[in-house]
């Protein structure tokens, strides 16, 4: 008996894992083929766990773009690598991103040695390949297959698309016969209140990567649909000194309105209807240790 187009269906839980600064949020984009998670050159962009859902023919991809696996120094830092060990352990099939510039740095060999300790079957995923010798590449994936640890190995260059589309096939193959658990034109699995804070969160690093540090985040306090199909949303980003205050609102309160401006345009072509947007900047100093934060970034309160 033939089989029904319902019963053909597929659907695949897949986890990218990797250091900081591999390229795992621009994967995800690229799999997905839409802008779901915020991308900037500076490590340790991801906080929490998004999830992207992309289609390959008959199967349903459910990615997960964890936070870079580092050596913790603070209760963020913790909640975030907790996150991506929660996410590998959560999904079907794990692949762990290596920046092919860098290779077999201590922080790769440290997930390895935890992958291994899970007793996982990752796919070994080299990233950013662009313009390295072909020599070179294969001693890298040499190097790395000879820890036993991958079952297929992948070369890719996540920002041109380059082995993306070979990847995704791959995974769609692996997938299980089964359902799908998103509608097919669902892109991503986050609020849209969180996605607005990560969309001025990623606009406050792109324009102050230099003068700001990590501790600053964005919390969209209120959420008002109007009648007329436009939204007010009201944010406030918190930095945890007097200093970084200034730094974000600018002279005469020029760069807040900058940031505003670029956070708002990009809302609009997100979200697909007007966007009225009111940032406000609060001195909180111990922001990192609210729970509440915690909560709303979907990250675990650690001690």
């Amino acid at each position: 008996m033939a089989k029904t187009p319902e019963q053909e269906k597929r659907c695949g839980f897949v986890a990218l894992l990797g250091a900081p600064n591999a390229g795992k949020s621009t994967l995800l984009n690229a799999l997905v083929g839409a802008k779901v998670a915020i991308v900037t050159h500076k490590a340790q962009t991801t906080r929490t766990r998004i999830t992207g859902i992309g289609m390959f023919e008959n199967a349903q991809l459910v990615f997960i773009d964890t936070p870079g696996i580092f050596e913790p120094k603070r209760r963020l830092d913790r909640a975030m690598v907790k996150a991506a060990w929660k996410g590998s352990e959560d999904a079907e099939t794990t692949l762990l991103l290596v920046d092919a510039r860098r290779g077999l740095t201590d922080e790769v060999n440290n997930i390895i040695q935890g992958l291994k300790r899970a007793k996982a079957k990752p796919i070994l995923v080299l990233n950013k390949i662009d313009g390295l010798r072909r020599d070179s590449l294969l001693a890298m994936m040499q190097e790395l297959n000879d820890t036993g640890l991958f079952t297929d190995t992948f070369l890719i260059s996540a920002l041109k698309g380059d082995g993306v589309d070979d990847l995704k096939a791959h995974l769609a193959a692996q997938a299980e016969v089964g359902p799908w658990m998103y509608p097919e034109d669902q892109i991503a699995d986050v609020t849209m209140r969180l996605l607005a804070s990560e969309i001025t969160r990623e606009k406050i690093y792109l324009r102050l990567h230099d003068e700001l540090p990590y501790h600053t985040t964005v919390e969209t306090e209120k959420w008002d649909e109007r009648d007329d199909g436009s939204v007010r949303i009201e944010q406030v980003v918190h930095v945890q000194r007097e200093t970084q205050k200034g730094i974000v609102i600018g002279k005469g309160g020029s760069m807040l309105k900058l940031l505003g401006q670029m956070a708002r345009e990009e809302m609009e072509a997100e979200f697909g209807h007007r966007v009225h947007l009111f940032l406000h900047v609060r001195t909180t100093e111990r922001w990192a240790d609210d729970r509440a934060m915690y909560q709303d970034m979907g990250l675990d309160f650690v001690d």
